[in-house]
């Protein structure tokens, strides 16, 4: 089993409509990188019965975002916020080779602040 990022960012999203076991495996798993047979051990359950449930898990992780999307959407918000960040660049140089309007140089400084706050995580 590939530990893997994808999960973990869907973890991150829908990680409260799994279980609290389900939850609590996977941030073992994941999180603090503990193998099947540490998990198993710590839980007094066979090293099958863990990957079984983290396997679980997993598959309902990739289930609710095939069916929201909600990562998807998130990522193309991100790629979004950077276009428009790099527009707002080729406007400001533009600006400053040319017209040098403080107007238009404004605009970009506030529409970059805006980019910047959406962009937070």
């Amino acid at each position: 089993m590939a530990k893997d990022l994808e999960i973990t960012l869907l973890f991150d999203i829908y990680g409260e409509m799994l279980t609290q076991k389900q939850r609590d495996f996977i941030t073992y798993y994941y999180d603090d990188d503990l193998s099947l047979s540490e998990i198993a051990e710590n839980e007094g359950i066979t090293r099958q019965g863990v990957r079984d449930s983290i396997k679980r898990a997993e598959a309902q992780l990739l289930d609710f975002e095939a069916h929201l999307g909600l990562k998807r959407k998130f990522d193309e918000l991100r790629q979004g916020l950077r276009e428009i960040e790099d527009m707002t660049e080729i406007i400001r140089e533009v600006n400053l080779r040319t017209i040098l309007s403080r107007e238009i140089n404004d605009a970009v400084s506030r529409i970059h602040s805006v980019v910047k706050l959406l962009g937070e995580e």
